[in-house]
């Protein structure tokens, strides 16, 4: 027999009522789920997760739902769009929401949460950027109110307790946040009536009163109210909160408002290669140390931001080849050529500074000497390392850096010391160490073994890189400028990381881009390309693991070539060339499907189409000889190459051997060119993998097998070469973007920025603004199809404005090699039909800078030296002489060096004023103006673009204070 007495003593469950509110429109077919940190949200698992139900409410679509959770209940939940299955489509961007039933909330009670879907600007405060850098003043707030801590306590069941809620990281010292609105409870409209809101850390504003049923709807917005008086009220239309009045509604509302809708923050900053700055005390080369001084010029121009290039070790071939600075040795280790040896110790001996104040002057050159420069930082740096390893290697800070970072070092040093021991970084020619294993690489690194003093050099050159680069980042937090990277798409083919990981790489491709702005043959890189599906499966560990390294030193970062997170060009390793590839991942064309369209000669299709005629058109008289070395006559008129030439690599080594032995002595790189032109001479290219899949040769339709084909043929290709590049991708490569992108965004908080120039496809900018990442716009390479220039007036706010980039020629070179353009640039973006000057006067750099400055772009970034071009002495050296990097050359030189030194550009103030002054009137921030008088706005003269427009007038050098505004 049961004893029911067992039950008396049980307590009934104390519970409240929670439900979840959000205006958000689906499409056919779509749901919205709320999936959190506790089994009854699903405990992650977004399939467990709370299916809401959408209603109408005016013109929203609302999704709601509710569920019973014990009093005290704190989760963390975010709401995702799921299909019929709850397969998720699309998440929210940002930190995870906090949900927190508030003290004294009685049994049986309702919470209601009114939340506004997270997009990924909205998570852009929150990176270290601003959090640690442009906002940092915002740290030292004092949390005022513990996180969902109410203050008003429910009286009466005809009341609700409503709690405001708004994310605010940009607030003066001193100033309030109120919530206003229609209601008496919230002053009706009067900030001295309203609500003051509590800070509740996390840049998070808290505030609550009781509210009548009677009062709602309620219309409110924030505000800001400064010690000074001043009143900053949130732009936008009034927020609106109702409520269900019956018995059955909420007792207790939580507004989450999101953001509170301000002028959005804009910001400017300058671009300059580390290699490129020179300084007094540098030996031949820009160096970590000088970017304090480097930041110092940033503060006084009024810049919040300092943009490098890649930093890390590139020493494969051990050559000036190396100066690419895309070419990774090591994603992780930094390059020796950026140190500082003065630095090294306290202790160098006469003898050594002699010998670097000796070598100062030497490679004080127009440009980097990188071979002469690294021979000397690590000879001295080595005889340096001599005299004090011992107290180095032995003192706590050393074994520190050691233990945080020995994972990706000690495989890195040994490397090092095997590439310099079998002379080649190629580490298949490394014998029994070809395949790497982490018991031969404790031997390599032993205390016993002969090279240890080598492997410990290594250990100590990356620990004084890290020393001198942390000193410097740190410096820039304080000053309020941003240290921007740039994160690399791929990895040297001899590279540590290759050695150590091969399975996440593919090593029979080359990564490169498409024919485009920068080379009508397309981009060879030389890279390996990403075995995706290796690296998903431990969550891409290798990628987080980079971003974490780079957060140690940068607060924002560039994403080099974003596009290969959608999709990546992939080419075969014997290609030399860009043209001949095909996109992965990528859906092919089938056999199948073209043999339905009628195309069945496939050998014709995919090999290169060589008749008797081309060859006599390229090659003339020649021709005979070049077919009996390079060809065969498989039919009458008709050729193939030889097996032993058949690639663009083995044609180019075979052609070389020929030049060489005297053969042929006509000019190489025209022969290699046109034999080029007639191994790329193919309408399909066959998949290696699947001899049954095909994909259409980029511009097929200027090549001459295209052009044999008959009408109806030409056709069918021309629809699935629209296809193939247009169509039917777009979804794969979302998906695809959307697996890996997150992975490195969520690995760090620094801010992103991708650059998406070149051929883009149409889910790239929306999967872009989805995560918060930020574009890049040149003006000289509009997104736009049909525009000749940018606009910068019309940019998006989510996007970095230049006038130029490392991959082109500066303003004042484009200017200058340009004639056509210069004139349709003067006629379209300045308005005048007279003729433009031939040179790139100051007055036109300054109308271009200004240009962006006002534009909507968050960041308006510009190289150095289209900031010197500001002034005329700065413009003495052939303009060609400052492009960092030409795309169409694969060896060239990276060693542009700025012409004068930092000390010089600081001593420099009508320089600094000049650009400061732009900054400030283009109502973006700048530096020091956290500083400002509180109540008081500088305002510079508004300067004229053109008052005559048969000749711009710019007073440049006119930024004198004309008004003080006291607000």
């Amino acid at each position: 027999m049961v004893n029911l007495g067992l039950f008396s003593e049980i307590k009934p469950l104390v519970s409240v009522n929670v439900r979840f509110r959000i205006p958000y429109y689906t499409l056919w077919g779509q749901s919205l789920v709320v999936s959190g940190s506790e089994p009854v949200l699903g405990s992650g698992n977004v399939k467990k997760g709370l299916l809401l139900t959408p209603f109408r409410e005016g013109d929203e679509l609302i999704w709601g739902g509710s569920l019973s959770v014990p009093i005290g209940f704190q989760a963390e939940y975010n709401y995702y769009v799921v299909d019929d299955n709850k397969n998720v489509l699309r998440w929210e961007v940002g930190n995870k929401r906090k949900l927190v039933i508030p003290e004294g909330v009685e049994n049986g009670k309702v919470v209601e949460f009114h939340d506004l879907w997270q997009i990924g600007s909205d998570s852009l405060p929150f990176k270290s950027a601003f959090k640690n850098v442009i906002f940092r003043n915002s740290k030292n707030l004092a949390i005022e109110k513990p996180l969902g801590v109410l203050q008003n306590k429910l009286d009466h069941d005809d009341s609700v307790v409503v709690q405001f809620k708004i994310c605010c990281p940009n607030i003066s010292e001193g100033a309030s946040i109120y919530a206003i609105g229609s209601s008496v409870e919230l002053g009706r409209w009067n900030v001295h009536d309203g609500i003051k809101l509590n800070y509740a850390g996390e840049s998070v504003w808290e505030g609550d009163c009781v509210i009548p049923k009677a009062a709602f709807p309620i219309k409110y917005k924030y505000c800001k109210y400064g010690e000074n008086g001043i009143f900053d009220l949130e732009y936008g239309e009034n927020r609106e909160v109702t409520v269900d009045v019956s018995a059955s509604g909420p007792n207790y509302i939580i507004l989450s408002d999101g953001m509170m809708r301000e002028s959005p923050w804009r910001g400017a900053g300058v671009a300059i290669p580390m290699f490129s700055v020179r300084s007094e005390d540098d030996v031949g080369v820009g160096e970590f140390v000088d970017l304090k001084l480097v930041v110092d010029w940033a503060v006084d121009s009024g810049f919040h931001m300092l943009q490098l290039l890649p930093i890390n070790d590139t020493s494969v071939h051990k050559m000036w080849w190396d100066s690419y600075p895309y070419s990774s040795l090591s994603v992780f280790a930094l390059h020796p050529l950026y140190l500082r040896l003065q630095k090294l110790s306290e202790n160098i001996p006469d003898d050594i500074n002699q010998e670097i104040e000796r070598t100062k002057k030497e490679l004080d050159k127009k440009d980097v000497d990188y071979e002469a420069a690294m021979n000397t930082k690590l000879s001295i740096s080595k005889k340096i390392f001599d005299l004090e390893k011992d107290s180095i290697l032995n003192s706590d800070s050393f074994k520190n850096f050691l233990s945080k970072n020995e994972e990706w070092l000690k495989p890195y040093a040994a490397f090092c010391f095997l590439r310099d021991f079998f002379e080649t970084s190629d580490h298949s020619q490394w014998g029994t160490f070809s395949q790497f294993s982490k018991e031969k690489l404790e031997k390599l690194v032993s205390k016993g073994s002969f090279q240890y003093d080598i492997i410990c050099f290594h250990y100590y050159i990356q620990y004084h890189l890290h020393l001198q680069l942390s000193e410097a980042a740190e410096y820039a937090k304080e000053k309020g400028v941003v240290l921007k990277g740039d994160l690399p798409i791929g990895v040297d083919k001899n590279s540590v990381d290759t050695w150590v990981y091969p399975n996440l790489f593919r090593m029979n491709t080359s990564t490169g881009a498409p024919p485009d702005y920068f080379d009508k043959n397309g981009q060879n890189w030389g890279f390996p390309t990403y075995n995706w599906e290796e690296m998903s499966k431990d969550n891409y560990a290798w990628w987080r693991a980079r971003l974490s390294q780079m957060a140690n030193y940068f607060t924002a970062y560039r994403i080099d070539h974003i596009l290969g997170f959608f999709r990546i060009w992939e080419l075969p390793a014997h290609a030399m060339t860009g043209l001949v590839g095909k996109f992965r991942p990528s859906i092919p064309l089938s056999q199948e499907e073209l043999e339905k369209e009628g195309i069945w000669d496939f050998d014709r299709l995919s090999k290169p189409y060589i008749l008797q005629d081309f060859l006599q058109e390229k090659f003339g008289p020649l021709w005979t000889v070049i077919a009996s070395y390079f060809m065969n006559e498989f039919k009458k008129n008709h050729y193939e190459f030889k097996d032993d030439c058949n690639t663009e690599k083995n044609i180019a080594a075979k052609l070389k051997s020929l030049v060489e032995k005297k053969l042929l002595l006509e000019n190489e790189e025209k022969l290699r060119r046109d034999l080029f032109d007639l191994v790329q001479n193919i309408v399909l290219i066959r998949d290696p993998e699947d001899a049954k899949s095909f994909y259409p040769r980029f511009n097929l339709e200027d090549t001459s097998s295209f052009k044999a084909l008959d009408e109806h043929s030409k056709n069918i290709f021309r629809r699935y070469y629209y296809d193939y590049y247009f169509h039917r991708q777009e979804t794969l490569w979302r998906q695809n973007a959307m697996k890996t992108l997150p992975a490195l965004l969520n690995s760090s908080d620094m801010l992103a920025c991708g650059e998406d120039l070149g051929l883009i496809p149409s889910c790239v900018h929306p999967v872009m603004q989805e995560l918060g990442l930020i574009g890049l716009r040149i003006q000289r390479m509009p997104s736009e199809a049909d525009l000749e220039f940018g606009i910068p007036s019309q940019y998006d706010y989510m996007t970095v404005c230049a006038p130029s980039c490392h991959d082109c020629s500066t303003l004042r070179a484009w200017w200058e090699e340009d004639e056509d353009r210069r004139r349709l640039f003067f006629k379209s973006m300045i308005g005048s039909d007279s003729l433009p000057p031939q040179k790139c006067v100051p007055e036109i750099v300054y109308f271009v800078l200004r240009q962006h400055l006002e534009s909507p772009s968050m960041w308006a970034i510009f190289p150095l030296q289209d900031l010197l071009a500001l002034k005329e002495q700065y413009t003495t050296r052939p303009a060609t002489e400052e492009t960092i990097n030409d795309p169409t050359n694969p060896k060239h030189y990276w060693r542009f060096r700025v012409h004068v030194s930092i000390e010089s550009l600081l001593k420099d103030t009508e320089l600094t004023a000049t650009i400061k002054g732009l900054v400030c009137s283009s109502a973006r921030s700048y530096t020091g103006q956290e500083e400002a008088q509180p109540g008081v706005t500088v305002v510079p003269q508004k300067q004229q673009i053109v008052s005559d427009p048969k000749k711009i007038r710019l007073p440049i050098n006119d930024t004198k204070i004309t008004s003080i505004a006291v607000l």
